[in-house]
């Protein structure tokens, strides 16, 4: 084999190599660290989110992407680090949250929410359960309180605490 075709051979591997790494690599380095897809397990965010839908989701550190008031978030749980939940942020830090008759407040006035549905008719004492009545809780710095959009079917901040 003549040396100039043994280098054209060489790069020619060498170029295959590369494109196949970047196939294999690429993908990964994708999802690891820039957006995923997810498959939206359970009902707590209906209507907005349905349980089969699939969604993508910016996998950028919150260092450098501002999560506001409204926004929709994909975490690990905090009690069972094997789930990955789906809620919308409500609260931010120093916020004060607080829910009566199924109404959110936050730092003292009613927030709208039209996005939210209630599918239970009757009122759940703050004592039994802070589904319908919660709070008023301040949010700590680096945290945020999050809710589903089911409220009555949502296990959130309410139950397990603020988001870190």
């Amino acid at each position: 084999m003549e040396k100039g075709s043994k280098s054209k051979w060489i790069l020619i591997c060498s170029l295959l190599a590369a494109g196949l790494i970047l196939t294999v690599l690429m993908p990964l380095i994708i999802r690891a660290y820039v957006v995923q897809a997810y498959k939206v397990p359970a009902g707590s965010m209906k209507p907005t989110l349905l349980i089969g839908d699939h969604i993508l989701v910016d996998k950028l550190p919150k260092k450098l992407v501002k999560i506001e008031r409204g926004d929709i978030v994909v975490f690990i749980y905090p009690i069972d680090p094997g789930k990955d939940f789906v809620k919308r942020v409500v609260g931010l830090p120093n916020d004060l949250i607080e829910i009566r008759d199924k109404e959110l407040y936050v730092n003292g006035s009613l927030f709208n929410e039209d996005y939210v549905i209630h599918t239970d008719p009757k009122m759940i004492p703050a004592d039994i359960r802070p589904r319908d009545y919660f709070g008023p809780i301040k949010v700590p710095i680096n945290s945020i309180f999050v809710l589903g959009d089911n409220r009555d079917a949502s296990f959130d901040s309410r139950f397990w605490g603020f988001l870190t």
